[in-house]
């Protein structure tokens, strides 16, 4: 199927579209380097706090632990949103198993 017939097909509902949340969650992990983002930020919110911004420090901390758990929770509505704007992902996340299409 090709992206404009997805897309038509979408917004006329003949389609259901099953989304895999692990493999959705990794797919934008590994777009989005939250390993590489998350590391430093932690490491800022350790050094605030060992300076006496404890507070802060901690605020830092929990927020790069959170941020990308939210990110990958919401990994599969993400995806869907940018393969119905971008051919290039859509060919990506099918190829890759990660959006599976079924006519209805």
């Amino acid at each position: 199927m090709t992206h404009t017939e997805f897309v038509s097909a979408y917004g006329a509902g003949k389609i259901k579209i099953q989304i895999d949340p692990a493999s959705a969650a990794r797919y934008i992990s590994a777009r989005l380097l939250l390993p590489l983002v998350m590391m430093p930020v932690i490491g800022i919110g350790i050094a605030l706090a060992l300076t006496g911004h404890i507070w802060a420090g901690l605020a830092i901390i929990a927020a790069g632990i959170i941020v990308p758990r939210l990110i990958k929770r919401s990994a599969p509505h993400f995806i869907l949103t940018q393969a119905l704007q971008d051919e290039k992902i859509y060919g990506e996340v099918t190829r890759a198993g990660i959006l599976q299409i079924t006519l209805l």
